[in-house]
Formats: C-alpha cells, structure tokens, sequence
C-alpha cells in the first residue's frame, strides 16, 4: 500500500542503476505505487550512472553493487559525498555491503526486493531530503570501504532465501562462465553473479593467482607444474584436477610459484 503521507509531500526525483533490465523493471513497478516518486532515468552502469545522476540530479539513486563498468563504491567515489544524492544500495550477496550500508547508507535493500522494504527506504529518504545527513554516512562508508581488509574471505551464494557461505580457502580455483564466476571446490561448484576481474581484485595475491583469462587458482592447491613448448603450464591441483595456463601469465606463475 502506498505511504499515506506520499501526497502530502514534494516529489521525490529516482534514478533506477541495474546493469539487469527485468530488476530495474520490478524495482519501476513497485515504485509506481508511491505517488510522489518520479523516476526520472535509468542507468545499467557506473559509468552510465555518474552521468546520469550528473544530468538529472535525483533526489535518490537505487544504486546496484555488482555491474559490469563500476560497482556501488566506484559510482560514490566518482559522484564524491558532496555531489552524491542519497543512495539506496541494491545487492544480492556481498555481505560486507550489507554490514557498512546498515551502518552508514540511507539504506540498502536485498534482492528479490520486497515492496516493503522500499516503503521504508523511501520514507527515510522523505525525512532526509533536505537534512543532507547522508553526506557523512556517505564519507564514511568510503573511509571504511578504504580502510577495510580487502581481501576477501568468503563468498555468499543465494538461492532464493537461502544462503550458503563458501570460504576462500576452500576453493580449488574460480573460473568465468559468462557474467558469473564458477567456485570449485573438490566435486562441489557454485555460481556466483560476479567478474572474475572484480573477484580478483579482492582476493589476496599471495593465495590466489590468475593463470589464464579465465581462471583464478589457490596456490595451496597446486602440487606440480609442467611447462609446455608453447610456453603454457599445465598445472595439477590436490583434487587431480589438470589446468592448462595462459602463455601471457607465464612470468607471473614462475615468480608466484618460485619455479
């Protein structure tokens, strides 16, 4: 049921940022029922929402955490705390998200998103539009978000309302499969919505390595290695498994595995 208070008040200016039109389209239908939301552009990257917040200045950004061209942060730190609007953060597994948005957003909602929950983010956001007191909160999740451990100790994998933490240090080796990464760990595999570029970066370098473009090994697991004329190696992992590297990664398999 729409807010009751909607009417009474000014209109709120939204900006929708999804890089998946289906979630952007259900996040539209359901603010449809609150009178005084004008949506005012969409935005299916960080690159696209910088500009579009910077074109139509909204009053509030639903803002998704993975996307291809920039994350949740990447667009904060472009848009910097002053120039930012308030910011409801949209995120389906990264549970450091969820700890520094409760913490310091206007408010952050987990998909499947629920109606109600964005009943509330937009009450928030009626309080606060003119407070400006989600400048700080926004300063301050980019402190954190610098200041935090950035490497990565788990993954959080949805299916549904359920969710299953997968260490790190379980995993054999992280490979691509389109716009999801592939975790393997012995016979166990799950597929998680992310680039294998952006988890990557938050993997500590001296466990993980990237071997070829589209494979991440833990270097715990590697038990022989064996070069090829071509330049590429073929690496056997603790589970049996054979993976052929990347002629491009060569130098950095030699200096990572001290052969």
């Amino acid at each position: 049921m729409p807010d009751p208070v909607a009417i009474a008040t000014p209109r709120l200016r939204v900006l929708l940022v999804d890089d998946e039109a289906p979630a952007r389209r259900g996040l539209r239908n359901v603010l449809a029922r609150h009178a005084d939301v004008e949506i005012v552009g969409e935005a299916s990257s960080g690159r696209e929402a910088v500009a579009a917040t910077e074109a139509y200045r909204p009053d509030l950004l639903f803002l998704d955490i993975q996307m291809p061209d920039g994350d949740g942060f990447d667009v904060v730190r472009a848009l910097g705390p002053s120039r930012a609007p308030a910011i409801v953060f949209c995120t389906a597994f990264d549970e450091f998200a969820v700890r520094a948005f409760e913490a310091n957003a206007l408010d952050y909602l987990l998909k499947p998103i629920d109606p109600d929950r964005v009943a509330e983010s937009l009450l928030r956001a009626r309080r606060q539009r003119t407070s400006g007191a989600w400048t700080d909160g926004l300063q301050r999740l980019l402190t954190q978000a610098e200041a935090r451990d950035r490497h990565r100790q788990r993954f959080v994998v949805r299916d549904g309302a359920r969710a299953q933490f997968v260490p790190v240090q379980a995993l054999d080796w992280i490979e691509s499969d389109g716009n999801y990464v592939r975790l393997v760990s012995g016979t166990q595999q799950w597929l998680v919505r992310e680039t294998l570029s952006h988890v990557e970066s938050t993997l500590d370098p001296a466990r993980f390595l990237r071997v070829h473009r589209s494979l991440i090994v833990q270097h715990a697991r590697v038990t022989q290695v064996e070069s090829l004329p071509a330049g590429e190696f073929v690496l056997t992992l603790t589970s049996g498994r054979r993976l052929t590297s990347g002629r491009t990664y060569r130098a950095a398999i030699v200096a990572a595995l001290g052969l």
